[in-house]
């Protein structure tokens, strides 16, 4: 479905002369996405059946966990769309809102300027066509099982992550981060690319399931009696121990660590972060949002399978490959915590934050039992939803700010302020005093990123802390824990900015009074006449926040909220992937 839509909108974008039509496209692509959700939850409940079902000769394999993520991503990357899929503002009058009026009458105001329908993301025809090229390309990585499907799935995904940074071409700050995203994404994938050639070269197959088989072999050579399988073979074909080597795990440990480092790249885990501030501060914040969740996700549910039977051996080495992620881990918590404390842009802060929680993620990736893949599970989709939520109000925020003025001269010399009007922390100075609901809105992410109960983010937390402690990881617990205390400093100082400073803002005097003229007339009727059409005259203070994106930031900010009441169903999904995990 995915791979014919996109054929499709392909055909269309090239015989469309108008740009401006762009927001159908990214309708008919939620609609895609909608469709694509429920073909994947019916086949969910065939797959559950059996333990996994190979396909395309083992290229790829679906299960559960795949699934359930691929439904995931549909349902995160169609809520991304909405913010190019429908206008940022519309008019609001009172006496035409009930729900008789609204399918009666259509209101006609061709002022297009301040209901932003000329804005630029409304003119980039290419933006839906490219989101279904990343989404085909993380679908493929989720099920990836084989070498070849691997490189070619993470391709195909940063390939049209590169594209989608660039995506604005009158951005000179967005193509520059769209060539930093580049050129180091360049570099990821030549480690993905030697990782995947030693791998081959030491174990002979490109199949996942394969390699999986040998390690474990590779283990079992190395018991404690004195008499092994490897000397057994050496011995009846009259081979020195030597000729063997390549049966040895340490090779095949080496190759995954070479592995490894290129999907941390991709994911921008510490030491391999310095990237993801530069990019994500210059691409243009709606584009932000799709690239800080949707890679992320693909990539670590692929991380959770290659973990989860590259290490789960019967004997354990000396020298496994995940302990790089622990590091990584390690690092990720300090620097993601240390270095936020001094960003004063809030895209560079958001991005060094999610460094900090990529070290909870790791960490529960790395410990590898029951509690801690449940954990892992949990945590990975609670943050993309409150990452997703926090970039939604950034956007409608800078949306809500049309009717006012700042004569701040750190606003005035702010660049790409039409494509990211919120860039600094001080932008959201007394912002409760002008919009009361998004402000809260808003506390309400950023306390559930600290982890303050009951919000979901807390329980996160927990779970991740509890599996750390309950498999022996006290020392990394105890860093978790306080790197989370240190993070709620930048965190606490964005709340102390909101409510109790004053905002720098002013009405705007030059729209203050102007009177804005529109029509009301009747629904399907093809000739209008005199009498059946209506001028209507309101004032600025009449435009709101268009429905889908108050709609996506009530029921996302409910989410974080009601978790507490509703847990049972989210701690049962996640603890029966992570059953399903362990007994196949």
């Amino acid at each position: 479905m995915l791979i014919f839509s996109t054929i499709s909108l392909l055909l269309s974008n090239a015989v469309t002369l108008r740009r401006d039509k762009s927001i159908y496209f990214s309708r008919v692509a939620i609609l895609v996405l909608l469709y694509s959700s429920t073909v994947a939850l019916k086949s969910l409940y065939i797959i559950a059946l059996d333990r996994g079902i190979g396909l395309f000769g083992g290229l790829f394999h679906a299960t559960s966990t795949t699934h359930t993520f691929q439904i995931f991503i549909f349902i995160i990357s169609l809520t991304i769309l909405q913010l190019t899929g429908f206008y940022s503002r519309r008019v609001w009058i009172p006496e035409y809102s009930s729900l008789n009026k609204l399918f009666r009458y259509d209101l006609l105001y061709y002022k297009s300027k301040i209901l932003n329908k000329m804005g630029q993301q409304y003119k980039i025809i290419e933006y839906p066509l490219i989101i279904l090229f990343i989404i085909t390309g993380a679908v493929f990585l989720i099920s990836s099982s084989d070498l070849v499907s691997i490189f070619l799935s993470i391709e195909l995904q940063s390939y049209g992550l590169y594209l989608l940074s660039t995506l604005y071409r009158n951005s000179e700050l967005a193509t520059s981060g769209g060539l930093t995203y580049f050129l180091l994404g360049g570099l990821s994938s030549c480690f993905i690319l030697l990782g995947t050639t030693l791998l081959y070269a030491n174990s002979g197959t490109t199949n996942l399931d394969g390699i999986y088989v040998l390690t474990s072999i590779s283990d079992l050579s190395y018991t404690s009696t004195g008499v092994n399988d490897v000397d057994m073979v050496a011995a009846s074909r009259d081979l020195n121990y030597e000729d063997l080597d390549w049966y040895k795990s340490d090779y095949i440990n080496i190759s995954f660590l070479i592995l490894s480092v290129g999907f941390l790249f991709k994911v921008s885990a510490a030491p391999f972060h310095f990237w993801s501030p530069d990019v994500y501060d210059a691409i243009p914040t709606i584009v932000t949002t799709f690239v800080a969740i949707i890679a992320k996700i693909s990539i670590f549910i692929f991380f959770l399978e290659l973990v989860h039977y590259s290490s789960n051996s019967l004997f354990n080495n000396e020298f496994s490959w995940t302990t790089s992620l622990i590091v990584s881990s390690l690092l990720s918590l300090i620097i993601g915590t240390v270095l936020g404390l001094s960003q004063v842009r809030i895209k560079r802060l958001f991005a060094y934050s999610t460094i900090s929680h990529l070290g909870f993620i790791l960490l529960a990736l790395t410990i590898n039992s029951i509690e801690s893949i449940q954990a892992f599970i949990f945590y990975l989709m609670q943050y993309s939803i409150s990452n997703l939520n926090g970039f939604i109000i950034l956007i409608s925020i800078g949306f809500s700010l049309f009717y006012y003025s700042n004569d701040t001269k750190e606003y005035k010399e702010l660049a790409e302020k039409d494509n990211s009007p919120i860039q600094l922390v001080s932008q959201l100075k007394g912002y409760f005093y002008i919009n009361p609901a998004l402000a809260l809105c808003l506390t309400i992410t950023i306390f559930s990123f600290v982890g303050v109960p009951p919000l979901i983010g807390f329980f996160a937390k927990q779970m991740v802390l509890s599996a750390a402690l309950d498999s022996g990881f006290v020392f990394m617990a105890l860093v978790a824990i306080l790197t989370s205390v240190i993070s709620a400093v930048y965190y606490l100082n964005i709340i102390k900015e909101i409510f109790f400073d004053q905002p720098d803002y002013k009405i705007n005097e030059d729209i203050k009074n102007l009177s804005l003229h529109a029509n009301i007339e009747k629904n399907n009727i093809r000739e209008i006449s005199a009498a059946e059409s209506e001028k209507l005259t309101f004032k600025v203070d009449s435009i709101r926040l268009s429905s889908p994106l108050t709609l996506t930031i009530s029921c996302l900010s409910l989410i974080i909220v009601i978790f507490m009441f509703i847990p049972d169903e989210w701690l049962s999904m996640a603890n029966i992937l992570a059953l399903i995990i362990f007994n196949t």
